[in-house]
């Protein structure tokens, strides 16, 4: 009985000091299904059916790899990673990975409005009203509210995912054939296909986006993880991790079931998936889908524009944080206000082709990630600034392997369409 009672008590301190630390891996990991994901899933399914379900398989283990690297550097170092990228190699190599990450995360921050006015018009609100009040929302809340109540609040709506996961079953979905597709391993004369290669670098891009691995890491910084809770927090990055891959499975499988199946093979917005499902699916389909994607857009909204915040304050010195008041980090916040409202204000720009931006900026987050995966290798295998936490074995390989593979991906891409490349992606 002592026994027991002493596995129980262990048992008890573990979870509650999960539920302590708990947040910042689960958080970052789910917005990842934001208006990109959930329409490069929606169209990745819809276009090649269920034959790009096994990219989630290397691309989950390269996540969690990824994730936990950024929160053991945050848990150990106290800093963020623009932090340490700046004290390692300089603020001029700061400055223009920073100018590059908030190009990139506008385009992302562009999409999350461009969800949030297609969600809408789902039930029937103008995006004129839409967009102003949901960007007005996400803009109190971080500004006004403290950093416990927004993590709260960006908790809730991480579980909102299931609306996609119920979609999929709804969807009766061939689950052997997807099951198989989820395993297999890709022929190499897939990759020669185009459209294929830049579907499988946009679910990579969308799926491990840069602006994440700063977020988390200023994330576990601002909540006080230290080396002492950091089994917890890694944890945290886990179940964060397989839970955002598990909804994306699913977001797949339920347009491969209903759209590829119906020949619907292009999807022009999101949206069009939460319309193409009702009639295939049912009522109950298309009302989950289309609330999982106002809640998916409105919840990147919040996090997009605070990560690259936090990336550019950290990388160039400033004072950031939701923890602290507007007075405290006025270029935090003034950043933040900007992103929101331009990014808000696109949208409302009419005759713009919004699909196009979103499906870009995923392709984008693909080919800019070997930079930021190159910096993150380099600083956790350096013995003065980690100690004994530097990584395994496995986890450069795993980390330098997704780099290579990525800069192969995208050279061949470049490279297949040269000229045409603008053109394809609405440019020229």
């Amino acid at each position: 009985m002592a026994a027991i009672a002493e596995w129980f008590k262990r048992w008890r301190t573990q979870i509650f000091l999960f539920f302590a630390v708990v947040g910042p891996g689960f958080i970052t990991a789910n917005v990842d299904n934001d208006t990109g994901g959930i329409f490069t899933y929606s169209q990745a399914g819809a276009q090649f059916g269920y034959a790009l379900l096994w990219t989630l398989v290397p691309t989950t283990l390269a996540l969690i790899v990824v994730q936990e690297m950024c929160s053991r550097m945050g848990a150990v170092t106290g800093k963020g990673l623009s932090d340490l990228i700046r004290e390692e190699y300089g603020l001029r190599t700061t400055f223009f990975l920073m100018i590059a990450l908030v190009i990139t995360n506008f385009g992302n921050v562009v999409s999350e409005f461009a969800g949030i006015a297609s969600s809408g018009e789902l039930f029937g609100i103008n995006k004129f009203y839409s967009v102003p009040i949901c960007a007005a929302i996400v803009w109190l809340m971080v500004v006004k509210g403290s950093y416990k109540i927004v993590e709260k609040i960006f908790l809730f709506a991480s579980f909102f995912y299931i609306a996609y996961i119920l979609a999929g079953v709804l969807a009766k979905p061939e689950w052997t054939r997807a099951l198989i597709q989820t395993i297999r391993v890709p022929k190499l004369h897939e990759f020669r296909e185009n459209a294929y290669l830049y579907m499988t670098i946009g679910i990579v891009g969308t799926t491990i986006a840069p602006w994440m691995q700063f977020y988390l890491q200023a994330s576990v910084v601002e909540k006080g993880v230290t080396k002492r809770d950091y089994a917890a927090s890694r944890l945290d990055v886990i179940v964060g991790c397989w839970f955002t891959d598990i909804v994306a499975w699913f977001i797949i499988v339920a347009c491969a079931a209903t759209l590829f199946a119906a020949g619907h093979t292009e999807i022009s917005t999101a949206a069009d998936a939460a319309f193409a499902l009702r009639p295939l699916a049912g009522n109950y389909a298309y009302i989950l889908f289309a609330a999982g994607l106002f809640n998916a857009s409105l919840f990147a909204a919040s996090i997009l524009p605070i990560s690259t915040s936090y990336s550019v304050c950290e990388g160039l010195g400033f004072e950031s944080g939701v923890g602290k008041k507007f007075s405290e980090a006025p270029f935090f916040y003034w950043l933040y206000t900007f992103l929101i409202a331009a990014g808000a204000g696109v949208i409302l720009t009419p005759r713009l082709n919004y699909v196009k931006i979103i499906v870009f900026s995923q392709v984008l987050n693909g080919m800019m990630l070997p930079f930021v995966l190159i910096f993150m290798v380099l600083l956790i295998n350096k013995k003065e600034l980690m100690g004994e936490y530097t990584n395994s074995r496995i986890a450069n390989i795993v980390t330098w392997a997704t780099t290579v593979i990525l800069v192969v991906m995208t050279a061949v891409l470049l490279w297949s369409q040269r000229g045409d490349f603008l053109k394809a992606i609405g440019a020229g």
